[in-house]
């Protein structure tokens, strides 16, 4: 059986990388799995690895070692890249990699320019990022998954308080993927339902859980490679339904809850709350703020980060 789309991109051969391209592997989403690196050697070692993995489970997909510009013909790109920095932030820490990321984010959408397909930003700052390679591109499908994960977070946070079935919640977190995440509590469901939601209980996790899990394992891996899978089937038309990925919104980018029809997205921001609503426009404007200054700053690029 033919799989959906002939051929996938990842860029980034680091531990989200690596996460990434094996769990596509594993979805069948496509023919071929075109890994770039840095060095050709390391997309090579990855694709080696992924063949592995790809005998032992039987998986249709060929993974396959490429230069950046060998991308072009993919259904969709997933970047994945991080340049070596020690992030020395306790606050806003996603923050911390936006100086040391942003000329790689800017060299490799400028090696893409004009790409048709969908791209997905992983590298964080994701809010920022995003936006950067949307502009220095001129991609017209560029989305960011961090509200992706930081919503998924979040059911299942309210799900476990609530003891209640994870599928059963429908709530959004939007904003930014960081310390200005917005949850909609006033519009989240349980069964369909309103609840009365725990804000404080689930802001302490949100903020503590990423911590928790990079302190114990290194970095977030799983979560992140997920998000990536959920928001490929709908913007590759494989399913319809509801994605928070950061996107244009007006004048600004951040994350908001998308509605894919046959791969077609459309803004569905829920209805918000005084307090919320002020809380988007402070989001908003801490994200336009830090990006208009990372446009300002033009370091030289730095290499990838390998490991």
């Amino acid at each position: 059986m033919p799989a959906p789309v002939d051929r996938i991109g990842v860029v980034g051969a680091g531990a989200v990388g690596q996460t990434v391209a094996a769990a596509l592997v594993v979805s069948g989403l496509a023919g071929r799995l075109l890994v770039a690196s840095r060095l050709l050697d390391q997309a090579a070692a990855l694709a080696s690895d992924l063949e592995d993995m790809r005998q032992s489970s039987a998986s249709p997909v060929r993974p396959e070692a490429c230069e950046v510009a060998g991308l072009v013909d993919c259904a969709a790109v997933v970047v994945a890249v991080r340049a070596p920095f020690t992030n020395t932030s306790t606050d806003n820490v996603r923050m911390g990699g936006a100086a040391a990321n942003a000329p790689v984010i800017r060299t490799l959408a400028a090696s893409l320019s004009g790409y048709a397909g969908t791209v997905l930003m992983v590298t964080n700052p994701v809010d920022l990022m995003t936006r950067l390679f949307a502009e220095t591109s001129g991609c017209p499908r560029v989305y960011g998954i961090g509200s992706n994960l930081d919503s998924a977070r979040y059911r299942l946070t309210l799900a476990r308080l609530l003891e209640a079935p994870a599928d059963a919640v429908h709530g959004h977190v939007i904003g930014e993927h960081g310390d200005g995440a917005v949850v909609c509590a006033s519009s989240t469901t349980v069964n369909g339902r309103p609840v009365s939601v725990p804000l404080a209980e689930i802001r302490s996790e949100l903020r503590a859980r990423p911590g928790r899990i990079s302190k114990g394992v290194g970095r977030t891996c799983s979560g992140p490679a997920g998000a990536v899978l959920s928001a490929l089937r709908k913007a590759l038309a494989l399913a319809d339904g509801t994605e928070e990925l950061t996107a244009r919104h007006g004048d600004d980018w951040c994350g908001i809850p998308l509605y894919f029809t046959a791969g077609q997205p459309i803004a569905c921001l829920p209805d918000l709350d005084t307090d919320e609503d002020a809380q988007l426009s402070a989001a908003t404007a801490k994200l336009r703020t830090a990006y208009q200054a990372l446009r300002l700053s033009r370091p030289t690029p730095t290499q990838l980060e390998t490991t």
